[in-house]
Formats: C-alpha cells, sequence, structure tokens
C-alpha cells in the first residue's frame, strides 16, 4: 500500500520512519507545503516522493495519515476521503464535534477507513491495566486520576486539554468501556497570547458511579505521565515514564467495620499488602496503530482507535471548553448513540 503522510513536522516525521520500515508499505509520499520540512525529512528517506499538498499526491497514495495542524485536520481529511483514500487523522480528529461527526459520516458512506491516531490505544501497558480492571482484580472501582504535566510546549492552536487530555480521555474510556455522562472542568492561563496553560478535568460515568480527574499542564517542573486506578480491593499505578515497571498493583484500602457507628473514626482500618508490578512485553504503539490502520484498510474491519473514537475524545473535548466558560459547571456530554454503544459494546 501507498501511504502519504501529510505535515512532515516532528509527529508526522515518526510516522514516516514507521511506515517506511513497515513490508506492507509499497511507498511513503512525503507531503508539506513547507519546503524546509520536505527537505529535512526527506534527507533521511532519499526515495520516498515528496509533494506540496496532498492534491498533487492524490494519484501517488492509496492511504494518507493527517498530522497537521488540529484546524486543519477535517479540511485536509475530507479531501482524502472524497478521493476514495482510507485515512488515518491525529488527535485530536477535529477541532470541533460537529467536524468529526462529519468526518465519520463522509467515511462511511464512501467505504473508506476512518481511524483516530490514539496511541495509548495501542499501548501494551494500557492493555495489561485493562484487563486487570475488566477482571475485577481491583474490586469495584472508586475513582481515576491521571497527571499529564511538563515544562512547555506552548501551542498557539489549542489550550492545554486539547493538547494533552486527548491521551487520558482514550485511556480512560479504554479502562472503563464506557464514555463519561457528564464533563466539569476548570484552568488557568499564565501566559497571556496561550490558552489555559494549566487545567483539570472531571469526567463523571453515572451509569458506573465512576468518576476520572484529569490533570494537565504545560507549566510545570517536572515530567509526569501517570494515571491511578483506584478500587475497592486494590489499586493500580500506571507511570508511563517508568520503562521498567510500568504498572504496579497495591494491595492496599481501607476497610470500615459493619458493626462500628460510622461517625467512630476507629471504624476504619487500612490494609498495606504487597506490591506487584506485572511482566509487560511492550513494543511501540505507534507501529502498533499504523500496523492496525493497514490491515483494515485491506480487509474492511474497524480499527481499534476508529472515527466514532475520535468523535468521543472531540465531543468531550468540546464539553471541557464549554465548561471553562460557564466556571466549571457539569457539561452533558452530547454524543450520539452509536459511538457510545460500539465502545460499550466491547466490555
Amino acid at each position: 500500500m501507498r501511504v502519504g503522510v501529510v505535515g512532515c513536522g516532528y509527529w508526522g516525521s515518526n510516522h514516516v520512519r514507521v511506515l517506511s520500515a513497515m513490508p506492507s508499505v509499497a511507498e511513503v509520499v512525503l507531503i508539506d507545503a513547507r519546503t524546509e520540512r520536505l527537505e529535512s525529512v526527506g534527507r533521511n528517506y532519499p526515495r520516498s516522493l515528496r509533494r506540496a499538498s496532498l492534491t498533487a499526491a492524490l494519484d501517488d497514495v492509496d492511504a494518507v495519515v493527517v498530522a497537521t495542524q488540529p484546524d486543519a485536520h477535517f479540511e485536509v481529511a475530507a479531501e482524502a476521503i472524497a478521493a476514495g483514500k482510507h485515512v488515518l487523522v491525529e488527535k485530536p480528529m477535529a477541532t470541533t464535534k460537529a467536524d468529526a461527526e462529519e468526518m465519520v459520516r463522509l467515511a462511511t458512506e464512501a467505504g473508506v477507513t476512518l481511524a483516530a491516531g490514539h496511541t495509548f490505544a495501542y499501548n501494551a501497558a494500557v492493555w495489561k491495566l485493562t484487563s486487570i480492571v475488566q477482571r475485577g482484580e481491583l474490586g469495584r472501582l472508586h475513582y481515576l486520576d491521571a497527571a499529564r504535566l511538563n515544562l512547555g510546549l506552548y501551542r498557539d492552536d489549542v489550550n492545554v486539554l486539547w493538547d494533552l487530555a486527548a491521551h487520558d480521555i482514550s485511556i480512560t474510556t479504554a479502562l472503563l468501556r464506557d464514555v463519561p455522562d457528564r464533563i466539569s472542568a476548570w484552568g488557568s492561563r499564565h501566559t497571556s497570547r496561550f490558552g489555559e496553560d494549566v487545567a483539570t478535568m472531571r469526567m463523571l460515568f453515572d451509569r458506573r458511579q465512576v468518576e476520572s480527574t484529569v490533570r494537565v499542564s504545560w507549566l510545570d517542573p517536572l515530567k509526569v505521565r501517570r494515571t491511578t486506578v483506584v478500587g475497592s480491593e486494590k489499586m493500580a499505578v500506571y507511570n508511563d515514564l517508568d520503562t521498567d515497571q510500568r504498572i504496579k498493583i497495591f494491595d492496599r484500602g481501607r476497610m470500615q467495620h459493619a458493626d462500628a457507628p460510622t461517625s467512630d473514626p476507629f471504624s476504619i482500618s487500612y490494609r498495606y499488602g504487597d506490591i506487584t508490578s506485572p511482566h509487560i512485553e511492550f513494543g511501540e504503539p505507534l507501529r502498533f496503530e499504523l500496523e492496525d490502520f493497514l490491515r483494515c484498510c485491506s480487509s474492511g474491519a474497524v480499527p481499534v482507535a476508529n472515527g466514532l473514537a475520535g468523535l468521543t475524545v472531540v465531543a468531550v473535548l468540546e464539553a471541557s471548553d464549554a465548561s471553562l466558560r460557564e466556571n466549571g459547571a457539569l457539561v452533558p456530554l452530547e454524543l450520539p448513540d452509536l459511538a457510545a454503544t460500539m465502545i460499550r459494546a466491547v466490555a
């Protein structure tokens, strides 16, 4: 299959690297209006075709990876779909829920594969943690807490939630096999020409009586990539930066004695058990993502991170923007029934 990568910046160049090493890819076409980017990336892949626009590359490709600025995602994807090309769109799939819905509709009518660039849906540690949660090893879930913090990199096209929280939304929906019912978000901006650079999002899953909090920041002294899942029996911590022990299971918790009055502070006791770390065969998530995409292009199957998954993340982010404008008010998540049904059907 011949694959074009539209946008040869930092992440687009990673797509080029992985695609160029895949036996199922006959040719990788570099597509970028910036001549200096084409030349920079092209030096490492001298056999690759180079095109200044998707329009100029349509006859050279069977599938397209869209890795441009988010505000161009819809326009580029729609052009590729109209030409009958399969499309993988980086996160966030679109900048509005309406555009994401339209993208899904166009791909469905054209009969082409639409995938979202949610690499954590292909992360072996997330797969392992999902299995642990779904088997009930942690007991009844109480809450989830995710932190994605760092110093930079600032972006002037989206706020920090749109930049970073997309990952944690996709992780949360994978772990719970569910979509949130209500969203609340609050944040602040400390550099005037940018949007919120520090923010918190709260997702309420009313059906499961679980909530998930996501904290994101471009303005933190330490790099943090951590998800904590707290259950009635055990607790789990997924630390993406700990390459030796990405997941740790804590046999810890609290117990409230049934025969003691609830006002008695001594009616609660604490359990401190073992800490275990399961073995994880870890491969590059981007490679798994692209292999899944190309396999689905050929077979007609539905990708793990499909267009409806991309739409769900965009809808949550759009609701978070609405909540930010209303000082953290809870905003109902409005999502097509098909998206929620598809995610829940995996459980």
